[in-house]
């Protein structure tokens, strides 16, 4: 990384990013944390509907409650999700921030008290509340770090989301282990940790700025942007940002105030929306999260025995680790665009390899273990791509004034397929047995083709250059346009909607 690059990352910027990623933390960690306890939760759900009705309950009735524990978190994520846009113009990026650790905390204690109240509906109603501070933290988050970034760091500092869940969900699956909090005295306690990054966040985040974007451009306070601008890049010089959101503003002042409806019947933010929209169910419909909520149950499958299992799925959360950090300088070497192709193309050739282990498994011994490695290969992929550039591209596609809105269209359509794939996975594992992951692999060969054919590179490109993409393709084969084209466009100007 030459020194132009490491000379943005100021010590001030890099702990406002630190404070903020906090929510991404809190994400990761309450998607990992219901995988390595399942068996225990399941088996306090069963003995706590005997002790109330007097009689057992089936195998398919403790799965379908534990499946509601899993996905109701997802439906709180559409509900955060939905409403990010909305609390991000009302409240500024930090603000909500702020104002959602509250929902992290009352999430975390209701789950934490679960087992004490002898009540599964408070879990339920912890892991909704949890799914909505943490819908919120991915909206508010990734447009929070995209809007404090210098340009020439936007898409390492924008890995650094990913980082934090990877990093959230690593420490989920250790802590879940039986060593540790994973039995039937300690899985509550493992679920109501979710508390320390929320408290934590409530405590680092108020001494960092609000967006200077949001500050000069939503709220016309230029002094504040200034000041908070200064405090971010450690310098006294700051014409060239001011500059830089002072044409997005001038772009800005031809749109139409834009709201959710607004922005879904523009025809000029049509194709960056439909981009934004494929790019979020190419992350969720990968078949990741079947990984993230199953593994343990998938390796068992698979032959292995369950304490196997357990550690194979902390080796899950240690890959997806070390791949992050291994993108984030690839992120502004290679940009965005060749990564997600490249993560696309190694899950969906592991996906198949997935498939192929579980067929002959019976026949060959030692095929558990290939299982094993092409899941291991199969996430290794989507660290490098998947799982970060969706949200970083989202909020670098529209300027200012859609950016909210595009972002909680974004969040919401992840996480209803977060919903879908939560719920409806465990009745497709059953319908389709050892070709579970078939349906993955279909549609990984789908999003490689749509990424290849409609995506633009948006490496090093302001947010009105990015948006000039869109002008001078229509919104139609830009992807193409910037495979043949090496230079850069330059042109200024945001997508402008006619009123």
């Amino acid at each position: 990384m030459d020194l132009m690059r490491i000379k943005g990352l100021t010590l001030f910027l890099s702990y406002a990013i630190l404070a903020a990623v906090l929510g991404m933390f809190q994400f990761g960690f309450n998607t990992g944390v219901i995988n390595a306890p399942q068996r225990n939760i399941e088996s306090f759900m069963k003995d706590l509907y005997k002790q109330r009705y007097g009689e057992d309950l089936s195998t398919d009735g403790v799965e379908a409650l534990y499946s509601v524990a899993v996905s109701i978190f997802a439906i709180g994520g559409m509900l955060g999700g939905f409403g990010g846009g909305m609390v991000a113009n009302k409240f500024g990026r930090k603000g909500g921030l702020l104002l959602n650790n509250v929902l992290g905390i009352s999430g975390a204690c209701l789950m934490w008290c679960t087992k004490m109240a002898n009540s599964y509906e408070m879990l339920f109603v912890g892991r909704f509340i949890i799914g909505v501070n943490c819908g919120l933290n991915t909206s508010l988050v990734p447009m929070y770090i995209s809007e404090i970034s210098p340009l020439n760091l936007r898409g390492g500092l924008g890995t650094v989301n990913q980082l934090a869940v990877t990093s959230g969900l690593l420490l989920s699956q250790i802590l879940g282990i039986e060593q540790i909090l994973g039995t039937n005295e300690g899985w509550p306690l493992l679920l109501g940790l979710a508390v320390v990054p929320a408290i934590l966040q409530l405590v680092l985040l108020p001494v960092c700025p609000e967006s200077p974007r949001y500050l000069l451009i939503t709220k016309q306070w230029e002094e504040e942007a200034r000041k908070a601008l200064r405090r971010l890049r450690a310098s006294h010089t700051v014409d060239e940002d001011i500059e830089e959101m002072r044409a997005e503003e001038r772009a800005q002042r031809a749109e139409a105030s834009i709201g959710m409806s607004e922005l879904i019947c523009s025809p000029t933010l049509r194709a960056p929306l439909i981009i934004g929209i494929v790019m979020q169910l190419s992350q969720q419909f990968s078949g990741i999260n079947a990984v993230f909520y199953y593994s343990t149950s998938l390796f068992v499958s698979s032959g292995l025995p369950e304490e196997s299992a357990k550690f194979a799925t902390i080796g899950i959360g240690c890959i997806m680790l070390i791949m992050t950090l291994i993108s984030i300088p690839l992120m502004d070497r290679m940009g965005r665009r060749s990564l997600h192709l490249y993560g696309l193309g190694g899950m969906f050739i592991f996906s198949i390899f997935i498939t192929i282990s579980f067929l002959i498994k019976e026949m060959i011994d030692w095929m558990s273990y290939l299982s094993v490695v092409s899941v291991l290969l199969f996430v290794q992929f989507f660290a490098m791509g998947p799982g970060s550039i969706p949200w970083m591209i989202t909020a670098e596609l529209f300027s200012q004034g859609p950016r909210p809105a595009a972002m909680s269209i974004a969040v919401l359509v992840n996480w209803t397929s977060n919903f879908v794939v939560g719920i409806g996975f465990p009745h497709l594992k059953n319908a389709l047995d050892n070709y579970t992951f078939l349906p993955f692999s279909v549609f990984l060969a789908i999003f490689w083709i749509f990424t290849y054919k409609k995506v633009p590179e948006t490496k090093n490109k302001t947010f009105e250059e990015i948006a000039a993409l869109f002008r001078h393709g229509n919104g139609s084969s830009v992807g193409e346009t910037e495979l043949t084209e090496p230079k850069e466009t330059e042109a200024g100007g945001a997508p402008v909607l006619k009123q």
